[in-house]
């Protein structure tokens, strides 16, 4: 499980490897009933978005042992990413009533943050971080936080939270995109791109290199943003050749930077594996940049039907209501987005107050 962690943290192919080949060795020596070892192949698989395959794993598990904690978690996992929210939330609160720890609570905190209740989702990973053994665990716990406050329009406290975060396990990729973040809507340029740097150095994920060329973007930096892009161009690339699916950051990528009739297919290929809210978000931004509006509202009401508060869906979903005319329902949506989250992306925030302002003055 020590390797599925690390490959989570930096989504090192040869970590992922090295942890598959433990998890099966373990299979071979005790085929049956090894629910230790099953539960670490569904935490495998879903770290690597094969959420089908971490569902049969996870399955397996809790066959072998009901009262696994662990093993519910990965359950838990595996259906909110295939978009089974009840019952995902029903294994949580099965994970929850068998051993409430520190994984347990952060679980019932998304819950509980996916359906919009956000005071909730904050409580209880208050709680989470009180119970915390490990550096790992109340790291994860502070990311999180600092997310919620940050996703809530409370940057100066989300600062505070990644910065705690950092002194318990320094040079956290997850850590410092989140204290980038809160950096970026406080204005303080220098210091995001330092922490987009770091972060990008510590794991070159898609969401941190997106984050660092959107921020470079913003302040007028064209050059410097497609170092970053091109970067994510040869992930991209990479991605197609070794058979992959798209992640949200690389639709969201297409869509704006390439050819959105491409994003639409990869959105399409990523919902067929992973019909969550962000996907279907993704998707609707995709179908909107390539102009098929009609398609792109059903699937941006997908991706708020759980009451989910997210900024960005709802900025996305207004321009696509604004260009089918319905511009009470833009208004509203991007009412929502700002009052949620004024700074919720360098480029796009300013975007949306400007479409407000475009849609107030033709009232």
């Amino acid at each position: 499980m020590a390797y599925v962690q690390q490959a989570r943290s930096t989504a090192d192919a040869a970590t992922y490897a090295r942890a598959e080949t433990a998890l099966r060795k373990s299979l071979a020596l005790q085929p049956a009933d090894n629910f230790a070892a099953e539960t670490g192949m569904g935490a495998l698989e879903a770290a690597r978005h094969r959420f089908a395959q971490a569902l049969t794993w996870a399955r397996r598990a809790t066959a072998s042992n009901p009262y696994s904690a662990p093993a519910q978690g990965v359950l838990a996992d595996a259906l909110t990413q295939l978009g089974r929210y009840e019952d995902s939330y029903a294994a949580v609160q099965r994970m929850t009533d068998l051993r409430p720890d520190s994984s347990a609570l952060a679980r019932a905190s998304y819950s509980w943050e996916l359906r919009g209740d956000t005071k909730r989702a904050r409580d209880l990973m208050n709680r989470s971080l009180q119970a915390a053994g490990t550096p790992a665990e109340k790291a994860f716990a502070l990311t999180h936080l600092a997310t919620l406050a940050l996703e809530s329009g409370h940057p100066r406290t989300a600062l505070g939270l990644a910065g705690s975060g950092l002194t318990a396990l320094p040079g956290d990729a997850a850590l410092l995109e989140a204290r980038a973040r809160a950096h970026t809507a406080l204005g303080h340029h220098e210091q995001a791109v330092t922490d987009f740097t770091a972060a990008i150095a510590a794991a070159p994920l898609p969401q941190y290199l997106l984050g660092l060329g959107d921020l470079q973007t913003s302040l007028g930096h064209p050059e410097r943003a497609e170092q970053q892009y091109d970067v994510l161009r040869a992930q991209e690339k990479l991605r197609e050749a070794t058979g992959g699916v798209a992640d949200v950051d690389g639709i969201l990528f297409e869509a704006d930077h390439g050819d959105p009739g491409t994003a639409v297919t990869m959105g399409r290929a990523a919902l067929r594996l992973r019909p969550f809210i962000a996907v279907h978000d993704a998707m609707a931004w995709a179908l909107h940049r390539a102009g098929r509006d009609t398609e792109a509202i059903a699937q941006a009401d997908l991706a708020l039907a759980q009451g989910t508060v997210s900024a960005p869906f709802h900025y996305h979903r207004a321009l696509i209501n604004e260009a089918l005319g319905r511009t009470g329902a833009a208004r509203t949506d991007l009412g929502r987005a700002l009052d949620t989250d004024p700074h919720f992306h360098p480029v796009d925030a300013p975007r949306a107050r400007a479409a407000l302002s475009r849609i107030e003055a033709a009232r």
